[in-house]
């Protein structure tokens, strides 16, 4: 999945928490004790023209992100529960009001060279990761990123947010200060640079890395060899013919070709990528939320995700973020109704005698499939759609934020107020649905600002009831990340989103 301008928007938890949940591998087919040694042969996605070595750039190429994020460490990474656990920082905490946020430098973490990690490297890493990638990249002001001694590193916003740790996720890869070339990639992740050419890479073990556990020790892997391939195809026959370990993120159709070969896994990563719908709130045919209540009863969920998702998911209820653990699982799942859709759009006075535009674009697999399914759908609504697809180029300068009604794809779907707070608020320049709602804004800012558990719980409750009530988001289904490995391959990742590249615990039978 390449990560676009949007996916890239984007309490105190030990370090030991890492070892046991951030991988959350497929343990349950182990056989066995983990064990150490061996090469494991990884292919990922990319093309030569977008080859991008610098870890504070835009990494759209599967596979350098992979292999940054194997050689470099970022502050926090995905957990399952919590969502969001240690990696170079082996803790965190907030002032009370949520806006002081200090960070503490994991003890012993060391670049692959031997120097230490200080607080002055991670500055400069966060600063500059604001200045190479913006405040998508980095939530967090350039003069507002300081050390505090010389392990702690404090980041300040001008308004409460408990989301900050989550936002340093896998984006926050920390270098030694004033480094600019990264052939050598020095970094403080789990495997070292070896060899790098052509977008591929050898990976070998940091024996000093400074998460590795004692029983057994941490990574278990002698080399990773990270392999690009420019096209889902050819990815899926490699992995299918022996010629590598593991296809990372290789999508359904190869997923559907490796059942029921016993030399072959398939491993599905839930809530790996949404696909749905942004209907404009503020203005035009989609304004009035009958007409948004009408569109969402009007889809056959189940449908869409087995004809665009090949099976490889699940439905989901129109609120973005169903793999975060606040996540209101209580509210009702909302069904196909066909003739109450037809009923509230003849309240609401809607237009039925003419067409609208759907617009899609071909940024993730099954995306322009899922418009089309759509619209045939909503023809039995009496709802007329006319499927334009547009390059991502051209559908981010002259449809993104703007049209009535467009799809959209959001990987890493584990914090409800992280979309919230990025795509729904008032303030939000990323607004995708022009929402605007009093009512929202007040409960995501409680959420955010929330002392306590029980109050973030509440607010966030609040949120999501809101978003699907009245919201503007037709969120019909979510798509299992698929990988494919040989059978000898253990403990692979199974959180969808940015979890997939944590394969510091993957080992070789």
């Amino acid at each position: 999945m390449e990560f676009n301008r949007r996916q890239l928007l984007r309490s105190s938890v030990g370090a030991g928490a890492l070892l046991f949940v951030a991988a959350c591998g497929d343990n349950a087919d182990s056989n066995g004790p983990a064990k150490r040694g061996g090469t494991l042969r990884v292919g990922a996605l990319g093309t030569a023209a977008r080859i991008e070595r610098d870890p504070h750039a835009n990494l759209s190429n599967e596979s350098d992100f992979l292999i940054a994020s194997l050689v470099y460490d970022a502050l926090t990474v995905p957990g399952a529960q919590p969502n969001t656990v240690a990696r170079l920082a082996s803790s965190w905490e907030s002032d009370a009001v949520q806006r002081r946020w200090a960070f503490t430098i994991a003890e012993g973490a060391t670049f692959h060279d031997g120097a230490p990690v200080t607080s002055e490297d991670v500055v400069w890493s966060l600063r500059r990761l604001r200045s190479v990638g913006g405040a998508s990249k980095m939530p967090v002001a350039a003069e507002s990123i300081t050390a505090d001694g010389p392990n702690r590193v404090v980041l300040t916003v001008p308004e409460p947010n408990t989301q900050l740790p989550l936002l340093v996720r896998l984006m926050s890869f920390t270098v030694r200060k004033d480094t600019t070339d990264f052939t050598t990639a020095i970094g403080t992740g789990p495997f070292r640079l070896e060899s790098f050419q052509g977008g591929n890479a050898r990976l070998v073990r940091n024996e000093n890395w400074h998460g590795a556990g004692a029983e057994p020790r941490l990574p278990l892997l002698d080399a990773i060899e990270v392999t690009m391939f420019e096209s889902v195809t050819a990815l899926g026959n490699a992995v299918l013919s022996g010629q590598i370990d593991l296809a990372s993120n290789v999508g359904a159709i190869a997923g559907r070709s490796a059942e029921g070969r016993g030399d072959l896994r398939v491993i599905r990563r839930a809530n790996d990528t949404m696909l749905g719908v942004a209907m404009r709130t503020a203005d035009g045919p989609f304004a009035d939320p009958r007409v948004r209540t009408a569109m969402r009863l009007g889809v056959d969920r189940k449908a869409l995700v087995d004809q665009v998702h090949s099976g490889y998911g699940t439905i989901a209820n129109d609120i973005l973020g169903t793999a975060d653990p606040r996540y209101d699982a209580s509210i009702p799942q909302r069904t196909r109704d066909v003739e109450r859709a037809k009923t509230l759009l003849r309240e609401a006075g809607f237009d039925s005698g003419r067409s609208y535009p759907l617009v899609t674009k071909p940024e993730v697999p099954g995306e322009v499939e899922s418009a089309k399914a759509i619209a045939t759908q909503l023809a039995d609504i009496g709802v007329r759609l006319d499927v334009v697809e547009q390059e991502s180029n051209a559908f981010y300068d002259r449809t993104w934020l703007q049209a009535p009604l467009y799809t959209i794809s959001w990987g890493t779907n584990d914090s409800t107020m992280f979309y919230a707070r990025n795509l729904m608020s008032s303030g939000s320049n990323r607004n995708e649905t022009a929402f605007h709602d009093a009512e929202f804004d007040a409960a995501t800012a409680t959420a955010l600002a929330a002392a306590d558990s029980s109050e973030l719980d509440k607010a966030s409750r609040r949120v999501q009831s809101i978003q699907h009530e009245r919201g503007g988001y037709l969120v019909w289904g979510m798509a299992d990340g698929i990988d494919i490995a040989t059978a000898a391959v253990r403990d692979l990742p199974a959180l969808g989103g940015f979890g997939r590249v944590q394969l510091e615990r993957a080992w070789l039978a």
